[in-house]
């Protein structure tokens, strides 16, 4: 397996539309009340791992930005289109009980999120969406700090972690805490509390 320099990833804290059941894909939708608190506990575990000087890469879009703006206590960032979540196509700010109602041949509400997904009409699709994130995977040369998405977060984790795309798609895409990624391991940071 490849070797990659150690990670620290964070999800974006829960959003409206996460509350709401909605598809977001690329569409906007800023963080709940739930999602703020998630970037605060966030900031509270990253807080001694920031004082070391490491670049942070945040996804450009909205969500990700608040939370990265609480997260990593101020600190800058830059952001890299490649860690945007999944394009979604025609489901995208569609609730998810009502796409259930229509879905491809071979998908059902209970297939994993990533492969739910990669099946939405117009949208991105599984290996265009995976080789913008491993282009990213690859252009990583020192230890960084990362906050993006839960689709593009488990395409990113199974790339370090060497995973397939069955494997990749089991993973979970948790609000709140850190997950560590080194020699090929995921670590899971959080703090003894929920919100």
């Amino acid at each position: 397996m490849k070797s990659y320099p150690k990670v620290w990833f964070m999800r974006h804290g829960e959003t409206e539309w996460n509350a709401e059941g909605r598809v977001q894909g690329q569409t906007e939708s800023v963080l709940s009340p739930r999602g703020l608190r998630h970037a605060e506990q966030q900031a509270r575990l990253m807080a001694p791992i920031l004082e070391a000087d490491l670049p942070c890469f945040v996804s450009p879009l909205k969500r990700t930005r608040q939370t990265a703006d609480i997260a990593l206590g101020g600190r800058s960032y830059e952001t890299d289109d490649r860690l945007k979540e999944v394009f979604a196509g025609e489901w995208e700010g569609h609730l998810r009980e009502d796409i259930y109602k229509n879905l491809p041949e071979g998908i059902t509400p209970h297939s994993p999120h990533m492969e739910f997904y990669s099946a939405a009409p117009g949208g991105e699709g599984f290996d265009t969406f995976q080789a913008r994130v491993r282009d990213f995977v690859a252009s990583l040369t020192r230890p960084t700090v990362i906050v993006a998405h839960g689709l593009s977060g488990q395409l990113l984790r199974g790339e370090l972690c060497g995973l397939d795309r069955v494997e990749l798609g089991q993973l979970t895409n948790r609000q709140g805490c850190v997950y560590v990624l080194e020699n090929g391991v995921e670590t899971v940071l959080e703090l003894n509390e929920t919100v």
